[in-house]
């Protein structure tokens, strides 16, 4: 079985929590691992609040998600100013930083991840997990 879902949200703060339930429904309908799916629930947080908090510009964003019974694929794209992606860090953020910590999460967490971004025409973050 098989799930592919795209979604068209506001650039608002209630949007974070609902597809994140939508994510859980689909993975635990496909008998996911837990811990693949706590992973998947992070790391599509972190990408959604950074759509939330820094796309300005946009007042939607997308979310396209394919689960698998093997592997899930998550995209997040939004229109909004962009940002450098070469700027984000590879090493973990200072602990006494507020900031920081979404691009490095979502990095650590998920498998090919790809981050695309222009100014003023959006950004793209890409990123799987595999289920054993």
């Amino acid at each position: 079985m098989r799930m592919s879902v795209r979604l068209n949200l506001p650039r608002e703060v209630d949007s974070v929590p609902a597809v994140r339930r939508l994510l859980r429904c689909a993975l635990s309908v496909l008998r996911v691992d837990r811990q693949a799916g706590a992973d998947l629930e992070i790391a599509l947080t972190e990408a959604c609040a950074n759509v939330v908090k820094h796309a300005s510009g946009a007042e939607n964003f997308e979310v396209h998600l394919d689960v698998g019974q093997d592997r899930c694929s998550i995209d997040v794209v939004d229109e909004g100013d962009g940002f450098d992606p070469s700027a984000s860090t590879a090493t973990s953020p200072s602990a006494d930083s507020e900031r920081g910590r979404g691009l490095f999460l979502i990095k650590a967490l998920g498998e090919n991840v790809r981050m695309q971004s222009s100014p003023r025409s959006g950004s793209l973050i890409h990123f799987e997990k595999s289920f054993a």
